[in-house]
């Protein structure tokens, strides 16, 4: 596989997007869930004892109501967790997308 090959990996696909909406929408602000990643026994412990829980869309825009799941380009698909929380926010009326990939997410966002 050539390097121009590789697909991007979720975190970089989603800090392109932050980048992104930033720059276009200064004074709106997004941020990131800590609910993915590696961590230790001792910190995943801790952060579920906080309140974490697994399957919570990736970044939320307050002022829009809209809650974003990033995926990969190929290969990313949702958990039956992250389904059950779409389908519970959406019924609250707030907006969900699922972005494949950056520029998916943008072209959503722009359309919402």
């Amino acid at each position: 596989m050539k390097i121009t090959d590789r697909i991007p990996t979720e975190h970089e696909e989603q800090r392109e997007l932050v980048c992104w909406f930033r720059r276009k929408w200064p004074d709106v602000r997004i941020f990131a869930i800590p609910n993915g990643g590696y961590r230790s026994r001792a910190t995943a412990g801790r952060m579920k004892a906080e309140g974490v829980l697994s399957g919570v869309p990736d970044l939320f825009v307050p002022a829009w109501g809209l809650w974003i799941e990033m995926k990969r380009t190929k290969g990313g698909s949702l958990s039956a967790e992250q389904k059950d929380w779409i389908e519970y926010l959406e019924s609250e009326n707030y907006y969900c997308i699922v972005g494949k990939g950056a520029e998916d997410a943008k072209t959503k966002i722009k359309e919402f």
